[in-house]
């Protein structure tokens, strides 16, 4: 052995011995690096980044589903429910449980009726969800099918019964345009969810509010999301529930609405179009709020049907506008009081300012028609006669800016921030509106003979019976004006407290009290001696109001208005604002029925019916009900009925530390004279006061 290194040692030079062990020590260099490299990567790996990796294979083992929240419900001030939830048993598919979806669909469909459109919407439902969650194929299944398919249950594997809650609006159209609906979250919600501050709360979420309250107080109905961790498979099977934590349902929203008003005033309509708005003008509350025709809402839960979108969508009574926030008319004679003030707060009228009616006015050439002549015209006389000249006059001398500036503290064109979405501001013109609003040079140009009419709530004005409604109040408070507000207070879904919402404190307007209360007196006696004076004949209570007729077509200064000669959507529209009782306002309210002729005709009497609800506790008799749908009733006819004993068998619930108003009742005088009113109708208007 020895002899054999001696001779291996031979073949190498002292040099190249020499460049061997260097050889030798790079390479045990290098594989000492590179286990120092993979000792450094290990401690990465293992120390620096544990936490990560932890999370990342924890995340792969677990999965966390969102406990979506019973939705929260929606009461009006006296407990009455307008929208809560009910369960209704669903039939619902794990995927990751099924070997062909297709073809258990198909069998399922031999045991319980599946619709094209039940597949559609389950479609679009596994898009948003993950393989080991239950996804819906069929909604509010019968105890017939139920048991059908319990029966059959064992050669389908994965689908299973459910219990689910559904939303459900009980007294279905009516109030529906305050109340709104819900709807699965379309693609433009989601994209303005993720912007939110909760956008988390929304995870698993598939319906938001869409309209009215229902979107107004989205956050405050939709709840904490809760969540549920599972452990899982590779495969997304569920193995056990981990942790858990329950979701807090909804609060439940209190309006300020009175349903028992409200669904008076939806009979009072019938078949008619327009709307109502009536206030508290102590406080901003919104009493009734009514747009005639309504809908179901219910149909919108789940997604509407083509049928019944088409009907609704291409009426030519467009029952999908809610005519009290969105319709804006001109509102005729009933701009004539707050122009009165105007006149009296700018200077360019007095109280006693007498001027001369004959009955028309020239300007520029032009001859503006009153209708009647009325002689020496003072503030009171203009109002309780509806005189244009007056106002023909008063706009004149305004001009149209600073009618302007006076009439947009009232809150005309104005949104008075209601707490619904969508308000439309309506138009209260000025020179700087009509330059911004048309493109053509002679269009944008202002010229003064628009003004004129500008007076007597015509020409470019039109406003919402909101908006109308809101500055009647602010006359009624005496020139102070509250914010309109719907939302009452929430009862808290976890302690069951109310608790009130905040309101706006009233803002003054600053006016001087012997102009508020000479427009103020003028308006009462428009009730007693003027244009309503038959309307409210005998009523225990005093009022103050103002009839007014505004045109739906434009009708040429030397044409004659006949409405027997025009389509029904062409005819004028009847107008009424008025307040009671007289000396301390409890209501205020703004009325118009569309193309049903003069404002005394048709809306001041569905006024007369609000007030006699809301002072007297009175509902109309039948007889009256029935005239008033058909717009032929002046005073009440028959002997009135309680209001408390037509309220319906409606679900309520307790209110904590609110009582529910109390319906007055005050008896007729006598039973002689509710005959005598249900016998002898009241005469009409004469002809020179109609308006």
């Amino acid at each position: 052995m020895r002899q054999s290194v001696r001779r291996l040692r031979g073949l190498y030079t002292p040099t190249q011995e020499l460049g061997f062990r260097w050889r030798v020590v790079v390479l045990a260099v290098v594989v000492l690096l590179l286990f120092a490299l993979l000792a450094y990567r290990l401690y990465v790996l293992q120390v620096q980044r544990y936490e990560a990796f932890a999370q990342r294979a924890e995340s792969n083992r677990t999965a966390v589903v969102p406990i979506v929240p019973n939705r929260g419900r929606i009461v009006d001030r006296n407990g009455v429910v307008l929208a809560t939830n009910y369960s209704a048993y669903t039939l619902e598919i794990t995927r990751s449980k099924v070997r062909d979806l297709e073809a258990t669909i198909d069998a399922l469909s031999e045991l319980i009726p599946i619709s094209a459109r039940d597949r559609r919407q389950f479609k679009r439902l596994m898009v948003d969800s993950k393989s080991f969650e239950s996804v819906p194929l069929r909604s509010r299944l019968t105890d017939e099918e139920v048991a059908r398919f319990i029966a059959h249950r064992w050669r389908f594997p994965g689908v299973d019964v459910k219990a689910r809650l559904f939303r459900t609006y009980p007294l279905a159209d009516s109030a529906g345009h305050v109340v709104g609906y819900i709807g699965r979250i379309n693609q433009k919600e989601k994209e303005a969810i993720e912007d939110w501050e909760d956008a988390a709360n929304y995870r698993g979420t598939e319906v938001i509010g869409k309209l009215g309250i229902e979107q107004s107080y989205e956050k405050q109905l939709h709840g904490q999301t809760g969540w549920e961790q599972l452990e899982t498979t590779a495969g997304g099977f569920a193995v056990r529930r981990l942790s858990r934590r329950s979701a807090t349902p909804g609060h439940t929203v209190v309006l300020s609405l009175d349903i028992g008003l409200q669904k008076l005033v939806e009979d009072l309509f019938g078949d008619r179009r327009g709307a109502l708005v009536a206030l508290d003008p102590n406080n901003g509350q919104v009493l009734a709020f009514v747009s005639k025709p309504t809908y179901d809402v219910n149909l919108f839960v789940g997604g509407i049907d083509q049928e019944s979108w088409d009907m609704l969508n291409n009426s030519i009574d467009r029952p999908l506008l809610n005519r009290a926030l969105r319709g804006t008319y001109p509102p005729g004679s009933t701009y004539k009081p707050f122009m009165g003030l105007a006149g009296l707060e700018s200077g360019k009228r007095k109280i006693n300012t007498v001027i001369q009616d004959n009955g028309s006015w020239v300007f520029g050439g032009h001859t503006f028609r009153s209708g009647h002549p009325n002689g020496p015209t003072d503030l009171r006389r203009s109002i309780v006669k509806s005189s244009n000249v007056y106002y023909y006059m008063l706009a004149n001398d305004m001009g149209v800016d600073m009618i302007h500036d006076y009439l947009a503290p009232m809150g005309f064109g104005q949104r008075t921030g209601i707490d619904l979405e969508g308000e439309a501001r309506g138009v209260l013109p000025s020179m700087r509106w009509k330059r911004e609003t048309y493109k053509r040079p002679e269009q944008r140009k202002w010229y003064a003979g628009e003004t004129i009419s500008l007076g007597i709530g015509q020409g470019y004005n039109n406003f919402s019976m909101l908006q109308l409604a809101h500055a009647t109040a602010m006359l009624a408070n005496g020139g102070v004006k509250h914010q309109p507000q719907l939302g009452l207070g929430l009862i808290d879904a976890i302690t069951n407290q109310y608790q009130p919402l905040p309101a706006p404190p009233g803002v003054s307007l600053g006016y001087k009290r012997e102009h508020v209360q000479a427009v103020r007196d003028a308006m009462q006696a428009v009730t007693t001696e003027g244009t309503s004076r038959f309307i409210f004949a005998r009523a225990p209570y005093t009022s103050a109001g103002k009839t007014g007729t505004a045109q739906a077509v434009t009708i040429g200064q030397k044409e004659k208005y006949d409405a027997a000669k025009l389509a029904e959507h062409k005819r004028d529209h009847s107008l009424y604002i008025a307040y009671a009782p007289a000396d301390k306002p409890q209501i205020a309210v703004a009325v118009i029925v569309e193309n049903a002729g003069f404002g005394a005709a048709a809306a001041a009497p569905m006024a007369r019916r609000v007030f006699d609800y809301w002072l007297l506790g009175h509902y109309p008799s039948e007889q009256d009900m029935a005239a008033m749908r058909k717009g032929k009733a002046t005073v009440p006819l028959g002997v009135p009925r309680r209001a408390a004993d037509m309220l319906g068998d409606y679900e309520r619930i307790i209110i904590p530390g609110l009582s529910p108003r109390e319906l007055p009742w005050v008896p007729p005088a006598s039973a002689s004279s509710s005959a005598e009113a249900a016998s002898v109708a009241a005469p009409e208007p004469a002809p020179e006061e109609e308006d």
